[in-house]
């Protein structure tokens, strides 16, 4: 996968500046909803004929590389 922000961006214009498609107003957390509800690739992409699969997989790994860098502390 191409670097990720290759197609996501952040404008505190558009959706209070969360991580958005470029060229939407589709948010990463969007995609991710769609995808955890049981939605498939091809019915996001049937949905929403302005997203492409690189733009799913980019999506994904955003949320991982977030992931990675989120830090717990114990209470």
């Amino acid at each position: 996968m191409e670097d990720f922000r290759k197609y996501i961006t952040f404008n505190p214009n558009i959706r209070f500046g969360k991580a958005c498609i470029i060229g939407t107003r589709i948010t990463a957390a969007d995609i991710l909803s769609w995808l955890g509800s049981g939605m498939t690739n091809d019915e996001i992409l049937a949905d929403f004929p302005e997203l492409k699969k690189e733009h799913i997989l980019a999506v994904l790994q955003f949320a991982a590389k977030r992931e990675s860098i989120i830090k717990t502390t114990a209470e």
